[in-house]
């Protein structure tokens, strides 16, 4: 079946309609049970663009684009000092003519969508401040294996709504994932967000309540990459928010324990249910590379058809680039 995110980007799992992501779904569930990938990839080049520190985001990705026949490229910040050396748009045009797709791991949701902008080739966005899509898309892989299913699944998301309970917030809007939000008061997601989800979403201040009929209790770190300045005042207003052994008492006993990782022990999560036997939090992990190789083999279907090039377009300039593909006619 074509897909429909074929040379697409990638930005936000708003972006995807509900077929397009229970295919990624099925594809990444054949992929892990052992069925071939084919090698979309080959003879392509995906950079990989990381501006924060990445551990389970570049391996996984890395390994995929290279089952995939793909040749992966790894940049950081110290290489390309994106916003500092070279202007967002600059190294998006650059980096249009030398790769067939990109990997974006930014603090700034704005760039990601300046770099999509600037280029033809796909744009994946593998984090950014306002959003995590394919961290939540292979929740929702973990949450089919766990759980049974998706669609009606009980969700109770405990902690800050940031970039991950964003995309938590357009899973359930998207798939029919019954969300409750647990946050302490004034650290609440978007309102706008939350009333575009409509009734699949629910806000408590009330832990206890928010896991009472829970399928998952998932959480997440207190304080994010670039809150440091907040850390002890994060510490003592999300305190009564820890996902222990009090607070699991309170959930159904079939609940499963969900993290987004890298955990911080001791703060948002004790060691006993990180390690205690509710927790698929590993398990998690792993289905970042299943999902993300669907996602990657879903774009990378047959010939990518690119975006005319900003750039050129009017310009008065035609002809192939570097790397081979035909420059915008002029308009």
């Amino acid at each position: 079946m074509e897909s429909r995110l074929r040379g697409r980007d990638f930005l936000d799992i708003a972006d995807l309609d509900v077929a397009t992501c229970r295919s990624i779904l099925d594809t990444a569930r054949r992929h892990k049970a052992g069925a071939d990938p084919g090698k979309p990839l080959r003879g392509r080049t995906v950079a990989m663009v990381f501006l924060r520190p990445s551990n389970r985001t570049r391996v996984s990705f890395e390994v995929a684009i290279h089952r995939l026949g793909g040749h992966p490229i790894a940049l950081f910040d110290r290489e390309i000092e994106m916003g500092r050396r070279e202007s967002v748009a600059d190294v998006a045009r650059i980096l249009d003519r030398f790769v067939d797709g990109l990997v974006a791991r930014i603090p700034s949701h704005r760039d990601l969508l300046g770099l999509a902008e600037h280029m033809r080739a796909p744009v994946i966005n593998a984090m950014t401040d306002a959003s995590h899509p394919c961290q939540v898309l292979a929740d929702c892989l973990t949450l089919k294996e766990v759980v049974g299913r998706v669609a009606g699944a009980r969700v109770a998301f405990i902690g800050d709504g940031n970039n991950v309970c964003a995309s938590w917030i357009e899973a359930a809007s998207l798939l029919g994932i019954n969300l409750t939000v647990v946050s302490p008061p004034g650290y609440e997601p978007d309102p706008a967000q939350l009333a575009r989800a409509g009734g699949t979403v629910h806000l408590t201040h009330e832990a206890a309540e928010g896991v009472a009929d829970a399928d998952i209790v998932y959480t997440d770190v207190w304080t994010s990459m670039g809150q440091e300045a907040e850390h002890e005042q994060r510490r003592q207003d999300f305190g009564p928010y820890q996902v222990n052994a009090a607070l699991l008492r309170a959930a159904p006993p079939s609940a499963r324990v969900m993290h987004c990782l890298p955990a911080h022990r001791g703060e948002e999560i004790t060691d006993e249910v990180l390690d205690g036997p509710q927790a698929v939090v590993f398990a998690q992990a792993e289905n970042r590379l299943w999902v993300q190789q669907a996602l990657l083999a879903a774009i990378f279907h047959g010939k990518a058809e690119p975006r005319p090039d900003p750039a050129s377009a009017g310009a008065g300039a035609s002809g192939a680039g570097p790397d081979g593909r035909e420059a915008a006619e002029p308009g």
